[in-house]
């Protein structure tokens, strides 16, 4: 009841934001930056964002494989989707998506409960990085163009600058394979003192992170590519909004692209407007391109979703009758 009431209230400050940013830009010129928007662009748009996909599909792949299980690409390609449509349109189900395919991999391959679990963090740590990296850069860039007074400046970058923090911490323990689930348990949820399962899932996490292990290296590797592909996707869409942008600017758009999502609307829907009008408008790419180019970009990404959504029922049903047939035997 808790998490559903999250969602509504999330999905409702989402509508606000929207319905006030179409009355604030106004429909005609939103309206008119879509018209440059023609078939082919889509198209553009979605092959990218499809390949998007894929490269999230193939470092999975590479993290399973680095722990013994090598899975086809085709069988992973469905869960991941599915997961992806969990963080996208439900995106307050902190864990949902890596339940999901955990739970897919343990029915479906036979994996153990804590090395799904793990594959799914891994992945989840690894794009978090690559993604602060972008979003560093990305701010540094905005700040040098457009300016901001010292006092906020200092704001953003100080919260940046405490993940940046805690991220090298964390990487500085599995490196030196320190325990920092056995400090959480001992003092926050002690209770848990003596289930092993977290433990092993950290030891399947430390196993991946090795300094001289090829396939870390290439988990970054797909992941800083992926990463890649997004900015290519954002620099194209805003020049097919007849905006003449660099790499820097590009950049930007994209960080704050990013910093969106951590606020964890349904589908960022409200909130990517409300922010890319401001950003947009600071880098004088006009207000309605921002709309526009949120807009669009929800339209690509929920496509996808869409397509996670069938085979999350899929999946989702099949599992369930397997679990169902079995508990009659």
């Amino acid at each position: 009841m808790r998490k559903f009431l999250l969602f509504l209230i999330s999905l409702l400050i989402g509508i606000g934001l929207f319905v006030w940013i179409l009355k604030t830009v106004g429909w005609q010129e939103i309206k008119n930056a879509f018209l440059v928007f023609t078939g082919w662009q889509g198209i553009v748009i979605l092959i990218l964002t499809f390949l998007i996909t894929l490269f999230g599909v193939w470092e999975w792949k590479v993290i399973l494989k680095s722990g013994g299980t090598d899975i086809s690409f085709r069988d992973l390609f469905k869960p991941y989707l599915a997961g992806f449509s969990i963080s996208y349109l439900a995106p307050m189900l902190v864990l949902g998506r890596e339940i999901f395919r955990s739970y897919v991999l343990k029915e479906k391959h036979l994996v153990s409960w804590p090395k799904g679990i793990a594959s799914a963090v891994i992945d989840r740590i690894l794009d978090f990085t690559v993604e602060l990296t972008f979003i560093l850069f990305g701010l540094f860039f905005f700040f040098l163009m457009v300016g901001f007074p010292p006092r906020n400046l200092a704001i953003i970058l100080g919260v940046l600058l405490v993940l940046a923090a805690g991220t090298s911490f964390f990487y500085f323990k599995i490196f030196k394979r320190e325990s920092i689930v056995k400090f959480f348990i001992k003092f926050f949820i002690p209770k848990y003192q003596n289930d092993h399962t977290p433990l092993y899932i950290e030891e399947e996490i430390f196993n991946f992170f090795k300094i001289n292990d090829v396939y870390m290296w290439k988990g970054f590797g797909l992941t800083f590519f992926e990463k890649v592909i997004k900015l290519l996707r954002t620099w194209l869409l805003i020049s097919f909004l007849g905006k003449n942008i660099g790499f820097s600017s590009a950049l930007s758009v994209l960080a704050f692209s990013y910093l969106v999502a951590m606020i964890r609307i349904p589908a960022d829907l409200g909130s990517h407007e409300a922010v890319q009008t401001f950003v947009f408008s600071s880098l004088g790419l006009g207000a309605s391109a921002g709309t526009a180019f949120a807009m669009i970009m929800r339209g690509a990404e929920l496509i996808t979703a869409l397509i996670g959504v069938f085979f999350l029922f899929r999946l989702g049903s099949k599992l369930l009758g397997k679990n169902l047939l079995k508990n009659q035997i």
